[in-house]
């Protein structure tokens, strides 16, 4: 999942958002990296990684190159599966 926060604490709250609701359903992440500098957040779910960065952040690292060939799926979608 990649997504764009428009600040540091929205970036935040997020990534403690994405990381409640897992949690709540019994997932925990292999690893969380980024929280404190708040520019690109990355999160491991083992199958699943988030990340979150401000526009300049991902505008940078164009990281949607790597996952060209991957399925596109709506935060619904994703959710239900």
């Amino acid at each position: 999942m990649i997504c764009t926060g428009t600040n540091s604490p929205q970036i935040r709250a997020i990534a403690d958002n994405v990381e409640r609701r897992l949690r709540d359903s019994g997932v925990k992440p292999l690893g969380i990296e980024g929280i404190r500098h708040t520019q690109w957040v990355l999160m491991d779910y083992n199958d699943v990684m988030v990340h979150i960065f401000t526009e300049e952040m991902r505008d940078y690292y164009n990281i949607e190159r790597l996952w060209i060939d991957a399925p596109s799926l709506t935060s619904e979608e994703l959710m239900a599966s």
